[in-house]
């Protein structure tokens, strides 16, 4: 018997946190093809396709056979500033986009960010939805829009499928900072990884879904992700932790110089 062709999945930014766990989870599954700049490892020397996605030529050879595009790179910090954001994450992300299209990628999966939402945070407005106006509280949370927008364009426009995940805050150890609005957005790699495996499966064509664990004081909304994507979050920063939330009606306030350091 024939095995059936895996699927050929690029991920974009495969050396940062997320990207590494996703290598590591999702190569039994599907034929990686692993982008980065900046390799750390002799493995990471042999196995990354080396392109700056502010060139367009160099993207466009990233694409050959390419079903899905899981794209992670670019500035990743809430204090970039504009040239860090204009480069990797307008520029650049148009050029992967654009060359997915050019390629008949299927689908393309966008980490987009909860700082694309995070003025509503920053003012202690919640709940939020997925459908509320947006409001970054950064440039990187611009960017992030930006992303959103041109995404929705390229879907209605040329039909690609277009998935964004608004990605909580991804660390191995919710305790690692004290702050409640972290943990009420913790993503486990558990979850991290069933989010992103059911972005690139679902039977969906165009969404903005939040990305964070079972959280018990989470303000975000995640039942579009639950219903289209068929996300099922199994972990939750108390059960992790050992510790229990401290009930704080209307949410406990985010710090008053959010989003630094998130």
């Amino acid at each position: 018997m024939v095995s059936p062709q895996r699927r050929k999945v690029l991920l974009t930014g495969a050396t940062g946190g997320i990207g590494q766990l996703l290598e590591k989870r999702l190569a039994d599954s599907y034929e990686l093809v692993l982008h980065g700049r900046t390799p750390r490892t002799d493995i990471e020397k042999q196995q990354l396709r080396r392109a700056d996605l502010a060139n367009f030529d160099e993207v466009v050879e990233l694409m050959d056979g390419v079903d899905t595009v899981l794209h992670l790179a670019g500035a990743a910090s809430p204090t970039s500033e504009w040239d860090d954001v204009l480069e990797a994450n307008i520029v650049g992300f148009r050029n992967t986009l654009e060359a997915a299209r050019l390629a008949g990628v299927r689908r393309f999966v966008f980490a987009s960010s909860n700082h694309a939402m995070g003025m509503y945070d920053r003012d202690g407005q919640w709940p939020v939805y997925p459908h509320q106006l947006p409001r970054g509280d950064s440039l990187y949370g611009v960017s992030k829009i930006f992303g959103e927008a041109l995404g929705r364009f390229y879907h209605d426009e040329y039909g690609i499928d277009f998935i964004a995940l608004r990605i909580g805050w991804s660390a191995e150890d919710p305790m690692e900072r004290d702050e409640d609005v972290l943990h009420a957005m913790w993503l486990s790699d558990d979850d991290a990884e069933q989010v992103f495996r059911c972005a690139i499966e679902a039977d969906v064509a165009f969404g903005l879904y939040y990305a964070i664990s079972d959280n018990p004081n989470r303000r975000w909304d995640l039942t579009n992700t639950m219903l289209e994507l068929g996300y099922r979050p199994a972990d939750s920063w108390t059960e992790a932790s050992g510790q229990s939330e401290d009930v704080v009606e209307g949410g406990e306030e985010a710090p008053g110089d959010w989003p630094k350091n998130s």
